[in-house]
C-alpha cells in the first residue's frame, strides 16, 4: 500500500509542476528562443526525475520479490518440520 502512496505523490508532483511550468511560460517576459530553452530543460529535468524514479521502482520490486521468496522457503521448510512432527 505505501508504494502505491509513493506513486500517487510522484503524479501529483509531476502534475504540480507542470501546471506550474506552464503558468510560468504564459506570464515570463522571455524571448521565444528563451522559452524553448526553458522548456527543454524542464523536459529533460523531468526525463531524469522519471528515469530515476522507474530505477528506484524497480529496486524495490526486486528487493520485495527476494524478501517474498526467502519468506516462500521459510514456509514451505516449516510446513515441512510439521509434516514430520504429525508424521511422528
Amino acid at each position: 500500500m505505501a508504494s502505491s502512496d509513493n506513486g500517487s505523490k510522484l503524479v501529483w508532483f509531476l502534475t504540480g509542476a507542470a501546471i506550474g511550468a506552464a503558468i510560468a511560460l504564459l506570464y515570463a517576459p522571455k524571448s521565444g528562443r528563451e522559452t524553448r530553452r526553458y522548456i527543454r530543460k524542464k523536459a529533460e529535468e523531468g526525463r531524469e526525475t522519471l528515469a530515476d524514479a522507474g530505477k528506484e521502482m524497480i529496486e524495490r520490486g526486486r528487493e520485495y520479490y527476494e524478501k517474498s521468496k526467502k519468506l516462500a522457503e521459510q514456509a514451505g521448510e516449516l510446513l515441512e518440520q510439521g509434516r514430520k512432527i504429525i508424521a511422528g
